[in-house]
């Protein structure tokens, strides 16, 4: 199977939007307080992504060969892993890795020294610390969202 990576557009935010919603109510939610689970849901509407891809993010798809947004990473300020997420059947081929490495390196090239955050979903760790991404706090827990602080400082590996 073919898959591209590209920036992604706002004509995107609908097919992200329904690919990160569901992966959400399924790997997410559960960790979450039932009474904010609508908050997160809701921060990835389709509106919302058209937000963030005409804000300061910068997002990339993974596509398949119709086009279809399989995969999508998404990056605020060149320095905070906002989203990550793959589609249940792309799993498990490193397509997080490839998408992780388009947006860390266009952080590099916009300015980034090589430090970056992300407050992991308790389940995805595992993920964050294969790209060498560090625990900087316990699991916490903000009004019922649930989730892992981490850091990743390239400065420090050298």
């Amino acid at each position: 199977m073919s898959i591209k990576i590209r920036k992604a557009a706002i004509s995107d935010a609908k097919a992200i939007s329904e690919l990160i919603v569901p992966l959400t109510e399924k790997y997410v939610c559960p960790t979450f307080d039932a009474s904010v689970r609508h908050i997160l849901l809701d921060s990835m509407s389709e509106a919302n992504m058209e937000t963030y891809l005409s804000a300061n993010y910068f997002y990339v798809v993974a596509v398949n060969r119709n086009d279809d947004v399989v995969g999508v990473a998404g990056i605020r300020d060149h320095s905070h892993l906002y989203h990550l997420f793959v589609d249940d059947n792309h799993q498990g081929q490193g397509l997080s890795r490839q998408l992780w490495h388009v947006v860390k390196q266009a952080s590099l090239d916009n300015g980034n020294r090589g430090s970056f955050t992300v407050n992991s979903a308790v389940n995805a760790e595992s993920v964050y610390l294969r790209f060498g991404f560090k625990r900087i706090d316990g699991i916490r827990n903000r009004n019922g969202m649930v989730d892992i602080p981490m850091a990743l400082d390239m400065v420090d590996e050298s």
